[in-house]
């Protein structure tokens, strides 16, 4: 009965478009009302519990500093070093905006702010040189999906913090499969630059040097914060407080393009953002709860298990589980929901811990590319002024380019043991 009140009011709430945190922590509690027997204070514990944890200090940290870089111009000269490095080939734009969003990847943690701060730029670029709103929109969109592969990931951190796993070799497995995902993007968009026969430019060697220079300070970002985290001089969160200062100092001193008179916007748009992140994570730890307490994750894990069997056949199975909840939960609702079953399936998956992340985290990241909580996909909506149903026909193409990338991932312990293997990271 509390399990039929948990799982129906929260598609209830779903259907009636209510915010993600009232859905899912109005379903808890309600299932714990009908349940009874417990002082609804221990509730309200296990919902504060849920947001009071060091590794998810790195969440708001990380949104800051995505913030403080968009508006001090790191954005801007990652954009032009990609354009001086690849955008002579076919569909040079495509392959700049997947190019840059692999860069921007690695200083933001989230997905939406890589699709809204490359897109901003390269979006209308696309357009007025005659690429269609919904090619260019789409594109953006498959790109800025990587922000969530390519650490530092909110997803990862997220995880890490609900299993105990090294969020440092997190990050070091999200590296090869991050740039599988680029490079596969890419290759789709030189395709579609051959297929429509659009003029190229000729590559310019001398202009290689000065782009690299104009955008050291920026490639610096990503350099610390990774190389610190794997070489184990710091925390993913410690990393995230220097990347704060890092591009506080770098868009003041070095770009000169902060304006402290915008400094308490950035603030407060940083400080919405992480609200609703940590409020939806302290709801679905509530939920997660509920749903321990009453033994389902071990209920769902053996009904998979039932249907999935073991190894290659139950990967495939948690795959289809995976892309099926991308498409209807918000990631981090997601994580907290589902983790739990899935490491109840560890044992007969045949893969470790830091495999099993970075393959949830995969399929989140191409649920980022459809509707109706696509988030990547909405952000280039606004951008490119296109509907949602012509910019997720546009997207289709590049969905399937991603998922054979998922299931090369799973399947091929390589590309997340690559970095992974052997390292000092926390």
């Amino acid at each position: 009965m509390t399990a039929l009140v948990l799982f129906g009011m929260l598609g209830l709430l779903f259907a009636c478009n209510a915010p993600i945190m009232l859905a899912v922590g109005a379903s808890a509690f309600a299932a714990l009302l009908i349940k009874g027997g417990m002082d609804p204070m221990v509730a309200v514990q296990r919902l504060y519990a849920g947001a009071d944890s060091f590794p998810l200090l790195a969440v708001p940290l990380f949104m800051t500093a995505g913030q403080l870089m968009s508006a001090g111009g790191i954005s801007q000269r990652i954009v032009r070093l990609a354009d001086t490095l690849v955008g002579h080939l076919p569909g040079g734009l495509a392959v700049v905006s997947v190019v840059s969003s692999m860069f921007f990847a690695g200083v933001s943690g989230s997905a939406a702010a890589d699709t809204a701060a490359v897109g901003s730029i390269l979006i209308p670029s696309m357009v007025a040189r005659g690429y269609s709103p919904a090619f260019a929109g789409a594109v953006q969109a498959a790109a800025g999906s990587i922000g969530v592969v390519i650490p530092p990931s909110i997803p990862m951190i997220v995880f890490g913090a609900l299993t105990g796993a090294s969020i440092g070799k997190l990050f070091a497995g999200g590296v090869m499969p991050g740039l599988l995902m680029g490079i596969t993007l890419s290759a789709w968009c030189v395709h579609e630059g051959l297929r429509s026969g659009r003029e190229t430019r000729r590559f310019e060697p001398a202009a290689v040097w000065p782009a690299l220079l104009r955008a050291g300070w920026s490639l610096g970002a990503p350099a610390i914060i990774l190389g610190g985290i794997i070489s184990g001089v710091c925390t993913a969160t410690e990393a995230a407080a220097v990347a704060v200062v890092y591009a506080f100092l770098v868009g003041l001193f070095a770009h000169r393009e902060l304006d402290l008179r915008r400094l308490p916007a950035l603030l407060l748009d940083a400080a919405v953002t992480s609200g609703v992140v940590m409020s939806i994570i302290a709801a679905a730890s509530l939920f997660g709860w509920v749903m321990a307490i009453e033994r389902i994750p071990a209920a769902l894990a053996d009904a998979i298990l039932a249907v999935g069997g073991e190894g290659w056949m139950l990967l495939l199975a948690v795959n289809i589980l995976l892309l099926l909840a991308g498409t209807m939960l918000e990631t981090t609702a997601a994580l907290i929901l589902l983790v739990p079953v899935l490491v109840q399936l560890l044992p007969r998956m045949g893969i470790d811990l830091i495999h099993l992340g970075v393959i949830v985290v995969m399929n989140l990241s191409i649920g980022m590319l459809t509707p109706p909580l696509g988030v990547c996909l909405m952000v280039s909506c606004g951008i490119a002024r296109v509907p949602l149903a012509t910019l997720a026909r546009a997207v289709l193409p590049l969905l399937a380019v991603l998922v054979v990338d998922l299931m090369l991932v799973t399947y091929i312990p390589w590309f997340v043991a690559a970095f992974s293997t052997d390292i000092i990271a926390p």
